[in-house]
């Protein structure tokens, strides 16, 4: 069947109330009302599944820490299981000296006495009688006359009174008594007043205080707007007598959706109190909801009088126990109601965190209020025991300030403009792509990919390992005047995996860090667009970069208005360091996978490569540490060997030149030890060294004597050498840790040929577990090199 064209002729308007001079649409409410939870008898009524006395029990001690004072416990005369929550409550002692439990009846004698002997002997307890009084109930449902509907709304109450009485007095119990008209909203105003007056006299002891009476006035179905319901509220207020001493309490339902509205209109018209659920659960469209009404209440600055500072666990509570979820869009409670996914609103968003957060170090400093004011968020999750995880959530529709916002909250990067649209177009591909909502770990992880952020995990091809920034005048400067200095980088960084040394100058670190990527490997880029910001405040607190990278151009025109760039990102505690690591950032992003050439060092006349340059290649490549006296005389070597190639070596040249001058295999050579024995002379107090050794690639067991072992040796190699080799220097250092620590050995020794002639010195350098071992491994690799020397005289 269609909806109606004219849907008059099926349905009638409520009618509105002559209420001249109505005062409530003037008032502004600055208190909060007395709270009253249903939830475990009109909630729990409305389930599908009613609550088990373990449910209710974890839902009662939830409500008592939310600070509900006023809890509706059951319908005791319902069934023996709320009965017996009842009495439980009460005979384990679970409530509270200032919590007032209360319990509903209808206008039945058998059901009034049942519910009185259950809450007999509790400290505080409310019993709740109704009968409905509209038109359509008195004539439709109960065929009484108002006469007859007021008569048992007065039998009744007399009968709640003398039972009251009598339970009081055996058990000492403090009872209130409330009373309510039930389809108040559908009841004629004056004939709601009529009922109510009648019960007031007839229960006969209306006081002040504890001892007022509670008239509730149900919109059992919502059947008008919120103002229709306010306006009944505030005659029935005008019209009572007796105001002092009565409590006007609310049961609004939400027929029409506007239950919390009608409820808030309500308390403007008089209204003391409010009965509902937490969510709002309840018959059909279910009552109002009390969360809802106190955190309205909360960001208008008044504090509701209940606790939701852990919203969720009261939501966990309140879905397990009711069996029905919370909607993702539930005001204040809802999983995405603290959440953007417009681009728009994130970019709101995220500029009123900056505004507010500058906003308040300056209340702080002056001694004023730090008021919350963020577009779209009308509370501060973080009052409900939420975080701000969930504030911006990315979908294809999303904008760069909340994919901005996201990088700031979860890495500490506060994004320049320009690179925020460079990194939004990354994540809406991801996002189309995927056809899916970004994560934060999604967004976060694709930041650290692009811009090979965070660890080893992510490193690009290019990776800043150690350096050194030094200085020097510009050239040209005169002596007596202020000149440019000149900054000179030198630094190892790892080149596909490979340590690799390289040396540059510019007016800044991050251009003689350029310069010495266009040097050494080809990578000729400039630097567009600069900026930094700490992370943190206190001594922990560390620099962040970011760098746009682009082509360098025939001139700075051309290469400022360059349509491709690479941005880039560093942190360090040093801001020369997080600078040079957000413009290996932004290479890595430049350089693809392109072949990069191999870096040579320049060794030759006027080289950048220098004594230093040539002993860190080493030990980025061997782990050896040379002597001061080694590393000279290595690159003596180094320098001779490049002649014939314009001054340059290869890296992979210049460890195997290492390895051929000094001995240094892997695999045994012309002079080797095999097995060997140490033995110390009590009577010279010498040492005597006996082993296999390998000596001119010849197997020969030989001893010596010395005052150490590698005097020891040297005596042992001097008896198959034709002259004379001695020892000039020796050195050693540890390499690894652990059980794979190795010991490195170097030893300069002194070789005098047959009749003096010829005369110089050369070094050997070896590894091994033992200590011992390694130093004379090192004297014969030594000895290899004079036999090698000495074949060239």
């Amino acid at each position: 069947m269609p909806m109606l064209a004219d849907p008059s002729s099926k349905y009638k308007p409520y009618t509105p109330l002559d209420l001249p001079n109505r005062q409530w649409p003037s008032k502004v409410n600055r208190s909060p009302p007395i709270w009253l939870s249903t939830d475990l008898r009109d909630g729990n009524q409305a389930l599908a599944n009613p609550m088990t006395v373990a449910q209710k029990s974890i839902f009662f001690d939830t409500l008592l820490k939310c600070g509900f004072k006023e809890i509706e416990v059951a319908y005791p005369a319902a069934s023996d299981t709320d009965f017996n929550f009842v009495r439980g409550l009460i005979e384990q002692g679970r409530i509270p000296d200032d919590v007032w439990i209360q319990v509903l009846t209808p206008a039945r004698e058998d059901l009034i006495k049942r519910t009185v002997d259950a809450v007999a002997g509790a400290k505080k307890a409310i019993v709740h009688m109704y009968n409905a009084c509209c038109p359509t109930f008195r004539q439709v449902v109960f065929h009484n006359s108002k006469e007859d509907t007021v008569k048992l709304a007065v039998k009744h109450t007399e009968i709640v009174r003398k039972l009251t009485e009598e339970c009081a007095a055996k058990y000492g119990t403090q009872f209130r008594y409330q009373y309510s008209p039930e389809t108040f909203s559908q009841t004629e105003p004056e004939f709601a007043l009529e009922v109510c007056e009648a019960v007031k006299k007839a229960w006969g002891k209306a006081g002040l205080g504890d001892e007022r009476i509670i008239f509730n006035l149900p919109a059992t179905v919502e059947i008008g707007p919120p103002n229709h319901y306010a306006d009944l509220v505030e005659h029935f207020c005008r019209n009572i007598s007796e105001r002092e001493k009565i409590i006007i309490s609310l049961h609004p339902h939400n027929d029409r959706g506007t239950s919390v509205a009608a409820a808030e209109l309500a308390i403007l018209a008089g209204a003391d109190r409010v009965e509902g659920c937490l969510f709002g659960n309840g018959e059909r469209t279910g009552n109002v909801d009390l969360v809802n009404l106190a955190l309205n209440l909360y960001t208008q600055g008044v504090h509701p009088g209940v606790d939701f500072s852990d919203i969720q666990a009261v939501i966990d509570v309140v879905t397990a126990c009711n069996d029905l979820p919370v909607h993702p869009r539930h005001p204040y409670a809802g999983e995405l109601v603290f959440t953007a996914f417009s681009g728009s609103h994130q970019d709101a968003i995220k500029k009123g965190f900056e505004a507010q957060r500058a906003r308040h170090q300056q209340d702080e400093r002056e001694g004023r209020n730090k008021y919350w004011d963020i577009p779209y968020l009308p509370i501060d999750p973080a009052d409900l025991g939420c975080n701000y995880e969930a504030v911006i959530r990315v979908n294809a529709q999303s904008g760069k300030g909340g994919i901005a916002y996201l990088v700031q909250q979860h890495l500490g990067l506060d994004m320049p403009r320009k690179m925020q649209i460079s990194f939004y177009q990354v994540v809406q591909d991801i996002a189309d792509r995927e056809a899916r909502e970004m994560t934060v770990e999604d967004i976060t992880t694709a930041f650290r990919k692009t811009y090979h952020f965070g660890g080893s995990a992510y490193e690009g091809r290019l990776v800043l390992k150690s350096y050194r920034i030094s200085s020097e005048p510009a050239p040209g400067g005169l002596t007596d005047e202020s000149v440019d200095e000149r900054r000179q980088f030198d630094g190892t960084i790892s080149v596909d995996g490979v340590l690799r040394v390289i040396r540059g100058d510019g007016n800044g670190p991050l251009s003689a860090l350029l310069d010495a990527l266009r040097t050494h490997l080809d990578i000729d880029l400039s630097v567009r667009e600069y900026s930094e910001h700490t992370i943190g405040t206190d001594q922990n607190a560390k620099a962040a970069s970011y760098v746009e990278l682009v082509p360098q151009g025939a001139d700075v025109k051309e290469t400022r208005q360059s349509a491709e760039s690479w941005w880039g990102v560093g942190v360090d505690s040093d801001i020369a360091g997080s600078g040079l690591r957000a413009v290996l950032s932004a290479v890595n992003s430049a350089i693809g996978d392109r072949q990069l050439p191999e870096l040579k060092l320049s060794v030759g006349f006027n080289a950048t490569t220098g004594q230093a340059d040539v002993a860190t290649a080493i030990l980025n490549s061997l782990q050896l540490e040379l002597p001061r006296r080694l590393q000279a005389s290595f690159f003596e070597v180094v320098q001779r060997a490049a002649r014939d190639n314009g001054g340059e070596i290869s890296y992979d040249d210049l460890v195997r030149l290492f390895r051929e001058s000094y001995g240094y295999y892997e695999e045994e050579g012309r002079f080797a030890v095999k097995s060997f024995k140490l033995e110390h002379l009590t009577d010279s107090g010498r040492s005597r060294l006996s082993g296999n050794f390998i000596i001119n690639g010849k197997a020969v067991a030989l001893e010596g004597e010395g005052s150490g072992p590698l005097s020891a040796a040297v005596e042992a190699v001097n008896r198959g050498l034709d002259g004379k080799v001695s020892i000039r220097e020796y050195a050693e250092h540890s390499i690894g840790e652990g059980s794979d620590v190795k010991a490195a050995s170097y030893v300069e020794i002194a070789y005098e040929g047959p009749g003096g002639n010829p005369k110089f010195t050369t070094w050997g350098v070896a590894i091994d577990q033992d200590i011992t071992a390694s130093g004379l491994k090192a004297v014969l690799a030594a000895t290899r090199a004079v036999e090698n020397a000495a074949g060239h005289q």
